[in-house]
């Protein structure tokens, strides 16, 4: 292999290294330590973008205080960004498929493809446990291995060494190294180079403000590649784990997998063009796009909820005799989107004959719809809840 093979037009994000494996060699890329050098170049523009992000993201922390129950859309929520995370890496679920898969009523949808996502909220609900616990973890990589770990319990992956870095070469693009698009680095450096990670996302040697930090960490994290498998909806975890650590966020609401998945190849173009031209404006410009666009949109999204909500609560008044269990199963069903009359029943500490009764009440007024068909072990949807939420996911 010719050595120039291995130059860049910039070496400011690392260098390409020639590696040998068996008769063929190829080139493999080295990161360097954040944050970059030189230094990042904040111009008014981007400075512009980092304050707009910051007010938005204190728009959506703010009006989650307009849900009377806030958790009731994080149920939800977080299972959205895990459908969107899982479909970028190709699974084909979509929302309303893993909500029904939970509830055991998800027929001809592929059931690795719903196990898969359902462990991406395994994954998270850990990390963000663990960042909030007295005697938790801190946002390390100890913590990204018990997270990956859970990421990869099950389903595609599984075989992969989940919850350790590996210690073989990946690549991605092509069928092997030598004809790839990206070559991240040889195992034996990845411990050195997410080590360094974790001392920059700790403000390790100085701080560096929450939104470039997210944006040059995911991009690093994506670069190094320390996993077999998983690292991109790792990487995507790695963004709301960061904003949770830091409490700019009291509830994880900001995902990003929807813009990337909107904007792919923009993503990946981005990504490569940090390796290759050391274009780390060119990264955080487009990152923090996609946070104001994403936290503007959740913001809309959440109003339209809290209205319809509230809304839906005016006509459930008005049914007069029964009103109150009726009111009751519809928060069970703003929760958790989907019901199932002995799973509502217990959760409500009811006997199951008011919560059909109240099932029949709301499904004639048009707020549930039943959806197997079936005469028993029949499931509601809160139709134009989950509608919202599909947004993006279909």
């Amino acid at each position: 292999m010719d050595a120039t093979a291995g130059r860049l037009p910039s070496d400011r994000a690392g260098r390409l290294v020639e590696v040998q494996s068996g008769p063929e060699g190829y080139l493999a890329f080295f990161p360097r330590p954040l944050p970059p050098d030189p230094p990042l170049g904040i111009d008014g523009e981007l400075q512009g973008l980092i304050d707009r992000g910051n007010q938005a993201l204190g728009r959506l922390d703010g009006v989650t205080l307009l849900l009377p129950d806030p958790d009731q859309f994080l149920y939800t929520f977080i299972r959205k960004e895990a459908v969107l995370s899982s479909q970028i890496e190709g699974t084909q679920s979509s929302l309303s498929d893993l909500l029904l898969f939970e509830n055991d009523a998800s027929p001809g949808v592929p059931r690795e493809d719903a196990e898969e996502t359902a462990n991406y909220i395994t994954a998270m609900d850990h990390g963000i446990e663990q960042l909030r616990s007295e005697t938790g973890l801190p946002l390390s990589n100890r913590l990204l291995k018990q997270v990956h770990g859970l990421l990869l319990r099950s389903g595609r992956g599984a075989q992969e060494n989940p919850g350790e870095f590996r210690r073989s070469q990946n690549w991605l693009g092509g069928s092997r190294p030598g004809n790839a698009r990206y070559v991240p680095p040889p195992w034996t450096q990845v411990e050195q180079a997410m080590s360094d990670l974790e001392r920059f996302l700790h403000d390790i040697p100085h701080t560096t403000p929450l939104l470039v930090k997210a944006a040059l960490g995911h991009a690093q994290f994506e670069t190094i590649h320390p996993f077999l498998d998983g690292n991109g909806r790792l990487g995507r975890l790695l963004i709301t784990l960061l904003l949770c650590a830091h409490g700019v966020l009291e509830r994880p609401l900001l995902y990003l997998s929807l813009y990337f998945k909107r904007n792919r190849d923009a993503y990946y173009d981005h990504l490569q063009q940090v390796r290759t031209e050391g274009d780390w404006e060119g990264w955080l410009r487009f990152f923090l796009e996609g946070v104001i666009e994403v936290a503007e949109s959740t913001t809309e999204t959440t109003r339209r909820i809290v209205k319809m909500l509230a809304r839906d609560r005016r006509r459930i008044h008005q049914l007069g005799r029964g009103a109150a269990t009726a009111h009751r199963l519809h928060d069970w069903a703003a929760r958790f989107a989907v019901v199932r009359a002995p799973g509502a029943a217990q959760g409500l500490g009811l006997s199951e004959p008011p919560v059909y009764g109240a099932i029949t009440r709301l499904e004639e007024i048009g707020i549930l719809r039943e959806v197997t068909g079936r005469k028993r072990g029949k499931l509601y949807v809160y139709d134009e809840y989950l509608s919202l939420l599909n947004e993006g996911t279909e």
